[in-house]
């Protein structure tokens, strides 16, 4: 696929996103397969690497889902407002206070995008309320307005038929999934103990309940004929949920953490497929 601007590539800082990793990931996917299908798109790093010409996008993130929408059909509106920002501490607060369905759906975007590229390590995350509540991150030159990846993540969108969604994941898949299509699933992983693991991206906790309701679809979607590759924690729930899958051992870092000096410590995730 050819571009007129730059290659796409993923727009937002989030935790957890497959940046680093993307070259295992592309190691690992389906040789072929129908449409592609990622349930919990977050930054997107492997719906921009592969550049499906088909594909159905989804996060229960509707602010983020709102952003990918904008960018799809308002590019230059988002990159005018996006210019009138100030990566100043007392601005940050003061648009953050601000509640997103007060304001259109540009400025909802640009809102998000500005908080997630000077907020405190570009983390997202909500108070039970569903307020953005992370503290300003102090960068002294954030990339806020990026014109050409917006402008390539746009066309991209567009030239392709690409599905966006803000549901709950059991209602995209698997009734949106064809024998043949390719499902990338990657969920808040399960904590690896009760303090090291991030998984509040919204309101909505993700539970070991919800990991137990996920490994059902996981099979339900084998059964139905599917390729289906999942990433998650290294845990002895995850690797129960999946046995009799091909589990593979992938040396990752974890580059959310509070403290500094633990952000890049080396840790085992797993990938899990059904082929």
């Amino acid at each position: 696929m050819l571009f007129t601007v730059v290659k796409p590539k993923p727009f937002v800082k989030w935790a957890g996103g497959k940046r680093q990793i993307i070259n295992i990931l592309m190691e690992n996917i389906p040789n072929k397969f129908g449409k592609y299908i990622e349930p919990f798109v977050g930054g997107g790093a492997l719906l921009f690497e592969l550049l499906p010409k088909k594909a159905i996008i989804n996060d229960i993130n509707g602010e983020l889902i709102n952003l990918y929408r904008v960018i799809k059909d308002s590019p230059e509106e988002l990159i005018e407002s996006l210019k009138k920002h100030k990566n100043e501490k007392e601005y940050y607060y003061r648009l953050r206070a601000i509640s997103p369905y007060d304001l259109t759906p540009v400025e909802r975007a640009s809102r998000f995008l500005y908080l997630n590229k000077t907020c405190f390590n570009g983390l997202y995350r909500e108070n039970s309320k569903g307020e953005f509540n992370v503290p300003f991150g102090r960068y002294k030159n954030p990339k806020i307005l990026d014109i050409e990846n917006i402008k390539a993540v746009s066309e991209y969108l567009n030239s392709a038929n690409i599905e966006i969604y803000d549901f709950d994941y059991k209602e995209i898949i698997p009734e949106m999934a064809e024998p043949g299509d390719f499902v990338y699933l990657d969920p808040p992983y399960q904590p690896v103990s009760k303090t090291s693991s991030f998984t509040k991206y919204t309101k909505y906790d993700f539970t070991e309940k919800d990991q137990r309701e996920l490994a059902d679809v996981f099979k339900e979607l084998d059964r139905k004929g599917c390729y289906v590759m999942l990433s998650n924690s290294d845990t002895n729930i995850i690797r129960k949920l999946y046995t009799g899958f091909n589990i593979i051992e992938i040396q990752t870092n974890r580059p959310i953490n509070s403290k500094a000096n633990k952000r890049k410590a080396s840790a085992v995730e797993l990938l899990i497929k059904n082929y």
